[in-house]
Parts: C-alpha cells; structure tokens; sequence
C-alpha cells in the first residue's frame, strides 16, 4: 500500500483509499476538467471535496500542494518511477493523465501539438476571458458603475466562441476527427457561460451552429455528465 503520509494534505483530507490517484477539486469549470478526464480514462481515484465556502483552498495542507490556492489538484501514489507525484494546474494535470494512460492525446507529433495548442487557448484564452465576464455579468462586477468591463470581456468572450466556431466547421472535435484532451478543458467553460453566468443571450450564443453542436456532443458523453458533478458538493 501507498504511503502518503509524508503530505502534508493528506491530514485534512486522508486518503481512504491510499493506492488510488488523490483528487482535490471542486466542481467548476476548472475543477471538472480532471474529473471528466478521470472518468473518460477510466483510472481508479478518490475525490475530495476543497470547500470554497469554507476557504479549503487557503488552507496550509491544501497550500501545501498548491501554493497558488487554487483547484483542481492531484496526487498520484504511482507517479514517474513509482514514486508519488503531487501536480496542481489543470492543463498539466491533463497532459500528465494523457501521458500516464496513452489516451486522449494522438501519439502523432503533428496531431500531438495541434491537440495541445487548442489546450492552451482555452488555458490563455477562454477560461480567464469567461470567468471576467461571468464576475461582470453575474457577479459583484454587475454593481459596478462603469460598464466598459464589462463589455471589454463580452466582446472577448463572442470572440472568442467565433473562434471555436471556426475552427469546428470541418471537423467533429477541435483537434480533429478524435475527442481529445482540448475538448475535455474546453467543454465546461462554454457550458458555464451559457449556463451558470447567464451570458447565453449577451454573447448571441445561439445565432452560433458548430459551438452548440459540439457542446451537445460533448455533454452526452457519459464520463462527462459523471465527471461535471465530481466532487459531489456539500
């Protein structure tokens, strides 16, 4: 059996289930990222809820793991060399679970960084263009006086769906003819826009055909339906 005892979060959130990946995460859009990609691959783990209402995150176990404070994070007892491996931010939890699984990610170097580039707009451009505009629209942003932010973000954000409109105008998943990794980080985040943010009609949403359509595919997957309410909240 694994021994964990040697970190530090592993006190406030012990491990039933020592020899299985250990993850730590809640479910937003950042946070289903890693839950979906578990359920897809079929890897054996045990979630943990880090309770924002309580400020979990902040804490020194979880800060222990993540100096950032922020989720999803991992834990793998069988990391590289059968070592554990400790592993925060999304994007390379993803790359590191394809990696270990040889799924999700095309073996074909080509394919392999086109997969990887369309990660990347959704670490540097959809996740944090959305999440602004869902503070904006939804959120204490609303309150604000000057509404400049506000549309500064909305018009990223229907750009942005421009884009991935785009692109899936030929072909069934953003890298391709395959489901990949960029298609997991991607998924949540469009439907959190439309759905928890409220912004459906803002950033006309439905004057879009590809978007919607890829977004239906992806959520009638079932490891993505599991894996959006993992960790079940309090």
């Amino acid at each position: 059996m694994a021994d964990l005892s040697a970190f530090p979060i592993t006190r406030r959130w012990p491990a039933q289930h020592p020899d299985r990946l250990q993850l730590y995460s809640l479910p937003t859009p950042n946070g289903v990222k890693v839950s979906i990609m578990l359920e897809e691959i079929g890897l054996p783990y045990e979630p943990h809820l880090v309770d924002f209402g309580t400020d979990d995150q902040k804490t020194p176990e979880f800060l222990s793991l993540n100096p950032n404070g922020k989720i999803p994070a991992i834990l793998d007892p069988d990391g590289p060399g059968g070592k554990p491996l400790a592993l925060f931010e999304s994007g390379a939890i993803l790359i590191y679970l394809a990696e270990k699984t040889g799924q999700l990610l095309p073996a074909d170097p080509a394919q392999r960084y086109e997969t990887l580039e369309w990660l990347m707009f959704q670490m540097g451009g959809i996740g944090p263009m959305f999440g602004q505009l869902g503070f904006f629209h939804k959120f204490a942003g609303r309150e604000y006086e000057d509404k400049r932010p506000h549309e500064r973000y909305r018009a990223e954000a229907e750009r942005l769906l421009g884009v991935l409109e785009t692109r899936l105008a030929d072909r069934p998943w953003l890298a391709g003819e395959d489901y990949t990794i960029a298609d997991v980080a991607t998924l949540g985040w469009v439907r959190n826009l439309i759905g928890f943010y409220e912004a459906r009609e803002i950033v006309a949403f439905d004057k879009l055909k590809n978007v919607p359509a890829w977004l239906e595919r992806g959520l009638a997957r079932p490891a993505v339906q599991r894996g959006l309410n993992i960790p079940a909240r309090a």
